[in-house]
């Protein structure tokens, strides 16, 4: 998998999970005053991202201290947790 693999299984969570309400973008924010989810959309794409990983054989944990972590959170927008999605594909390697 890619880094634009990523972020269309992203995209493509958002939309199945938002039955196609919500039109996904990189730059969509996930968490804050802007957010285009609410907590339970969000737990609920983090469950879809977490079945995704292990179609393709990695485990994708949301639940880690820089998930957790405000100035590095992979919950700001769309984009940073597809780049994270990606980067924990990678470890499997």
């Amino acid at each position: 998998m890619n880094l634009e693999e990523s972020k269309r299984i992203v995209r493509d969570c958002i939309s199945e999970i938002t039955d196609g309400d919500v039109k996904p973008s990189e730059q969509m924010n996930l968490i804050g005053k802007e957010a285009s989810l609410d907590s339970m959309k969000l737990v609920e794409l983090c469950l879809a991202l977490e079945d995704r990983a292990t179609d393709l054989e990695f485990e994708f944990d949301w639940t880690s201290e820089a998930a957790m972590s405000k100035s590095k959170s992979l919950f700001r927008t769309a984009g940073t947790l597809a780049e994270e999605f990606y980067e924990q594909s990678k470890m499997k390697e």
